[in-house]
């Protein structure tokens, strides 16, 4: 009782202190002070929805041309074709002069496996349901996003199967179990691993995820059953590239649940306690139960952050588009094919140039399809104590 009333005197003393610190202002002095500061915090909030509207619009803009413009790409003449018959499928004979140098048939002329230039459009329906992926290779365009949807889907996924159970588990001995010393060690360190470079994490998958946590491992059990070791996981996969993830993320898993966690009134606890109940019990049935929102808050963040990765991916899943459910193959994200457009390799304004707007606009409407669950679930389990 007596620590208590000196805690509340301390902090009316701390109070006190903070008043009186700094000069004394008139009515008129601190009616100025707060439309001062009402008129920044309104332009800094102001400054945000209108860059946020700026970025949506650019890529809705962009996106739509996308769609709708006819861009020069390459095409490989195949058996069977002419110039007629080229002219009839392209848009006719002045389309085709207008991105072959002003000749039709071109100089080199038509043979087959000759490659010549065609107007192209992507259609939505061809962007969104096709399963080929190759815009900047190959003799023709295709722009199927389906194989990048894949391979950014399987990278979460991993991610979310390696970390939410570890960083809930952490969680709950951090919360209900460690000592306070201990805990004062170990959520530091765990928030000092959210802080470490992503490209550091690229680099740890390449030379020792890989390796050393599924190579080894899967020669080891092939070697057993086969009789001699066999080559499961190459360099680039996408088990290796979503386990880095899993491991970036597993710090804002644990920490944001473990503040969850302590969020607890004490009082539920204490009850279930008098009923009889085990540590495990309570943590399990009645605290986790009761926190189920803040946790729920930090799968949902940890995913969103999962998804939008780009380094790690980048460096550790390789960057061939395919569309396969083995995580032992090389992948390419959204975010990863966003990184190669942009380091020089498609001429500014083609066809492949524009497409990385499009695939953002996938990328943003799946943040925003998991931001709306979200809210929708959180609505659903959130508690409220007094």
């Amino acid at each position: 009782m007596s620590s208590s009333f000196q805690a509340i005197r301390d902090a009316a003393a701390a109070a006190a202190a903070a008043a009186t610190r700094g000069k004394v202002r008139s009515r008129a002095g601190r009616a100025a002070s707060d439309r001062t500061m009402r008129v920044l915090l309104f332009a800094a909030a102001l400054f945000s929805i209108v860059t946020t509207a700026a970025i949506i619009m650019v890529l809705v803009v962009e996106t739509a041309g996308f769609f709708t413009t006819t861009f020069p790409a390459p095409y490989l003449v195949q058996e069977g074709d002419n110039a007629d018959s080229l002219a009839a499928r392209f848009g006719g004979t002045e389309a085709l002069m207008a991105v072959n140098d002003g000749a039709w048939p071109p100089d080199r002329g038509l043979e087959p496996g000759t490659s010549i230039r065609i107007p192209k459009r992507v259609s939505p329906t061809e962007f969104l349901f096709g399963t080929r992926w190759e815009p900047l290779l190959g003799a023709e365009r295709h722009f199927g996003v389906l194989p990048l949807v894949t391979g950014t889907l399987m990278v979460t996924v991993i991610a979310a199967a390696f970390a939410l159970p570890i960083g809930l588990i952490t969680a709950i001995y951090l919360s209900e179990y460690a000592k306070e010393r201990t805990r004062a060690v170990i959520k530091p360190i765990l928030e000092v691993l959210a802080g470490v470079p992503t490209v550091v994490y690229g680099f740890f998958a390449l030379m020792v995820i890989t390796p050393y946590g599924l190579q080894a491992p899967a020669s080891f059990i092939t070697g057993l059953l086969r009789g001699e070791p066999m080559q499961v996981f190459g360099g680039f996969n996408a088990m290796g590239a979503g386990l880095a993830v899993g491991i970036m993320i597993l710090p804002i898993i644990s920490s944001l649940s473990d503040d969850a966690l302590r969020a607890v009134p004490r009082s539920l606890r204490e009850a279930a306690f008098g009923l009889g109940s085990t540590r495990f019990d309570v943590s399990v049935r009645v605290v986790v139960p009761a926190a189920l929102s803040g946790i729920t808050a930090s799968f949902l963040l940890a995913m969103a952050r999962a998804v939008g990765e780009t380094m790690i991916v980048a460096l550790a899943a390789g960057g061939m588009a395919q569309l396969s459910l083995n995580p032992a193959d090389q992948m390419q994200t959204i975010t990863a094919y966003m990184v190669q457009i942009f380091l020089g390799d498609a001429p500014a304004f083609s066809i492949e140039y524009q497409s990385s707007f499009a695939v953002a606009a996938v990328l943003f409407v799946m943040t925003l399809t998991m931001a709306v669950l979200g809210s929708i679930i959180l609505r659903r389990f959130r508690e409220v104590y007094e």
